[in-house]
């Protein structure tokens, strides 16, 4: 219902009011850049989980390491996607740079990589949310994919109502989390070095009979595991139109700041995870084990654990600030269908939000809102986005060589080399635990964006006015064609009535068509229509296999054979009822559908639907 509608996601604005939409520094870091916050809730625990099971308490002893070197990259991509925003301010990011430097195929394979990364962004970041808070809440469990798709749901009527009401509606969760976590960071350090607290020990936990020596392969791999630290960089970098001007300087500000709460934030964990050693689970989280020696079950445990939830959910929420911006631009690009690149009734890319919803309910539902199921999918995408978009800036400086493009040359080459040497990582550790559905999904996606795109290119090509030899576009218009008028009728009535007096306004060809079962039908309309004392003539057609759209269109054929010059127009006319009740519609046959569909196949047809208002 309407008001339904008008009550959750509010009333329709208009277009001027879009530099009202938009975001400062503080919204835009609150919204644009929780993926990658948020990331450190989750990102130091997949460091361990790799290195606990093969090499026990050493694990420990290598997260700082591990850690830095995650920030080091951080500083990289963020010294390189600000000057990416400051190159192209118009959105894009990784997809708009690898297509103008590396070529089309290069450029697709980063918007599709990005897609399917905002997707798992929303599925990874709802089911690792929902995971911390049943670490607090166990008896919550069972529910967890319906406690999920709730959250979903929540997070897509926020997101219609528009982007200033959702970054209100969600945006003060990032900064709670900041201040959450930043306490425990700093309780935790206090409680060892000021009260001399001695974390409980815990015994090795090698999966296999001996721990492993400490190898560089491993190492890699628990470095590209922590990586996902470092999703959500690139979103800044496609949603630059949400900023207020100037918004280049507002954008190029909120990756500053990003870089440096994830720098302290993600470090800071990384020192209590030294401090506080835990065993990784699947059913309490590192943080919540972290959280509960230092707080116990205080009201701060509890806190924090729901500040994760919220984080995480605006993890999600950032996903729907990027996605749909992106594939409103592969939209204008004919890559993807056209109606993506068009704006709702709040202003907001509706049908993008739409789509990424779905996507991402049908995830949490296949992999049971796991975080654990869904990580193997996760990173690919994002990393393949990193490396294309860090290959296409460094072509970029080398081929236009502007004032400090060398030392710009050599931050991009540097953190390509590192993305793509993680992606490689990532495939090979996670290809059995669902990244080959990843390694899949891009080439098929690619094909079937450049089938739209085929598609687009084949319907300009068969709709210009340059493929013509026109005398002369004046002298094609001002061409007189003949417009014939046929009307198909289901018996003699007022309906019938209009669709004749209609017909004479615009024609004087006019014929009626009806087609009967069985011939005693056939008497009685003909006697009818000779009361209505008309000249024009009705041709009825017997159908012998009972049914009506054929006998219409082999009759449309033959007319416009017999009647009909190369040019002219036979319009159809087709009386439409109209019921108040929509159950009422299935009381009536809807011939007209029918109708309709095989006459849009035709290419000198005109449709015209002549509607009879019915009273209830």
């Amino acid at each position: 219902m309407p008001w339904i509608k008008r009550f959750l996601i509010g009333k329709p604005l208009k277009s001027a009011l879009l530099k009202h939409e938009k975001y400062n520094v503080f919204w835009g870091l609150s919204v644009l850049s929780c993926d990658a916050i948020s990331s450190v809730a989750y990102a130091g625990e997949q460091v361990l989980l790799v290195l606990a099971p093969a090499v026990g308490l050493l694990a420990y002893n290598y997260i700082l390491a591990i850690s830095g070197a995650i920030i080091g990259l951080l500083v990289l991509l963020t010294t390189s996607y600000r000057q990416m925003v400051e190159q192209y301010p118009s959105g894009g990011g990784a997809y708009a740079v690898a297509s103008d430097h590396l070529g089309t195929y290069a450029g697709l394979t980063a918007g599709v990589a990005l897609l399917l990364d905002y997707v798992l962004t929303v599925a990874v970041s709802v089911a690792s949310g929902v995971s911390n808070t049943i670490s607090a809440f166990p008896w919550l469990l069972p529910y967890r994919v319906i406690f999920s798709l709730a959250i979903l749901a929540f997070l897509y009527v926020g997101n219609l109502r528009g982007t200033r009401e959702s970054s209100h509606l969600f945006g003060l969760q990032a900064y709670i989390f900041i201040f959450s976590i930043l306490t425990m960071i700093i309780a935790g350090i206090v409680k060892i070095f000021w009260f001399g607290y001695q974390p409980a020990a815990i015994v090795p936990i090698c999966v296999k009979s001996g721990c492993e020596s400490v190898g560089i392969f491993l190492l890699l791999k628990a470095f590209a595991s922590g990586c996902t630290a470092l999703t959500g960089v690139e979103t800044v970098s496609n949603a630059v139109p949400n900023f207020k001007e100037p918004a280049v300087t507002n954008a190029r500000k909120t990756l500053s700041w990003l870089a440096f709460l994830v720098f302290i934030l993600f470090g800071g964990l990384a020192v209590l995870a030294k401090l506080y050693p835990v065993i990784p689970s699947e059913s309490v989280t590192m943080l919540a084990q972290i959280n509960a020696q230092i707080f116990g079950t205080s009201f701060m445990y509890y806190f924090i654990q729901i500040a994760t939830l919220l984080i995480l959910v605006m993890a999600a929420n950032s996903a729907y600030a990027g996605f749909p911006m992106l594939l409103s631009v592969m939209g204008r690009d004919g890559f993807v269908p056209r109606q993506f690149s068009k704006r709702g009734e709040r202003l907001t890319y509706s049908n993008g939000i739409t789509i990424l919803t779905i996507l991402a309910a049908v995830l949490l539902v296949i992999f049971d809102a796991s975080v654990t199921r869904l990580i193997g999918l996760y990173a690919i995408g994002v990393f393949t986005s990193f490396t294309l978009s860090q290959a296409g800036m460094f072509v970029y400086w080398l081929c236009s060589k502007p004032k400090g493009w060398l030392r710009r040359a050599i931050i991009t080459g540097i953190a390509g080399v590192i993305t793509c040497i993680t992606v490689i990582v990532i495939v090979l550790t996670k290809f059995t635990h669902g990244a080959w559905m990843v390694l899949l999904a891009i080439p098929l996606l690619m094909i079937m964006l450049l089938r739209i795109k085929q598609h687009y290119m084949r319907v300009a090509l068969q709709i210009t006015l340059e493929r013509h030899n026109f005398r002369g576009i004046k002298d094609f218009i001002e061409e007189k064609i003949t417009n014939h008028v046929i009307i198909p009728i289901s018996g003699v009535n007022e309906a019938t009535v209009r669709a004749l007096r209609y017909a004479r306004s615009i024609s004087s060809d006019v014929v009626a068509f009806h087609v009967v079962m069985e011939d005693e039908s056939a008497a009685k309309i003909n006697e009818q229509w000779r009361l209505l004392k008309t000249d024009i003539p009705l041709v009825v057609k017997y159908s012998p296999y009972r049914t009506i759209v054929d006998p219409f269109m082999d009759f449309v054929h033959s007319y416009y054979e017999k009647n009909c010059n190369p040019d002219d127009i036979i319009t159809i006319i087709l009386n439409q009822f109209y019921v108040k009740r929509p159950s009422h519609f299935f009381l009536h046959n809807q011939t007209t559908i029918w109708f309709a569909k095989e006459l849009l196949k035709e290419k000198n047809v005109v449709i015209a639907a002549l509607p009879t208002q019915l009273r209830d």
